[in-house]
């Protein structure tokens, strides 16, 4: 399938939020396990895993609000760049 573009060879602004949301899946992940992984072995909620993983949940659900927003803002900042993008006439 190929990425739908616009007339200009840009991404679309659907293509940009879709790429902004699937990173944001993995990146939350990866939040919450390192801060599970933080807490649990620096002893920060007394050993309760439970709690660690309350908190790392907070951290990762705020987390991926801003984040996704952030990400989206910097990918079409990217795209008024032209480093390292090929025309759309090259292949």
């Amino acid at each position: 399938m190929k990425a739908p573009i616009t007339k200009e060879g840009r991404e679309s602004h659907t293509r940009s939020l879709l790429k902004a949301v699937s990173w944001r899946c993995v990146g939350t992940a990866d939040t919450f396990l390192v801060s599970f992984l933080v807490l649990t072995f620096t002893g920060a909620t007394g050993g309760d895993t439970s709690h660690a993983a309350q908190i790392s949940g907070s951290i990762a659900a705020v987390e991926v609000l801003t984040k996704v927003v952030l990400f989206y803002l910097h990918e079409r900042a990217w795209l008024r760049f032209g480093i390292g993008r090929k025309s759309a006439d090259t292949k």
